[in-house]
């Protein structure tokens, strides 16, 4: 377990994704967030995440792709937030992109997966 979670930390170190941020939490426009959000990453899996019960900068996230789906309440800081291997960046009205660090079950070998999502109203 310790080597999983050391690659993931490595991983998340050279993507550039550990930068502390030093602003604090603040409540976030609802509208800008709330909603179901779909992609696909360059392999051609699809995804989908719905965000809801934004209330102040916290929110519940069901993130689904493949075989993955995981529920989370998060914390929304610096127009982004973490849940699980995945990091979600919203980057406009209606557009996001979606950082998801993946091991390789053949070499172990840790890669980072980006993807753009558009919200559907």
């Amino acid at each position: 377990m310790a080597d999983v979670m050391s690659i993931l930390s490595s991983s998340y170190k050279s993507a550039g994704m550990s930068i502390p941020s030093k602003t604090k939490y603040v409540p976030v426009d609802s509208s800008l967030y709330q909603g179901t959000w779909t992609g696909k990453y360059p392999d051609g899996k699809t995804f989908s995440l719905s965000i809801s019960q934004i209330d102040g900068f916290r929110a519940q996230v069901h993130y689904q792709s493949g075989s993955t789906s995981q529920y989370q309440q998060v914390l929304i800081k610096d127009s982004a937030f973490r849940f699980g291997n995945t990091k979600f960046i919203l980057t406009g009205n209606g557009t996001a992109q979606i950082k998801n660090v993946v091991t390789d079950p053949a070499t172990g070998s840790t890669y980072i997966d980006t993807a753009q999502a558009t919200r559907s109203t």
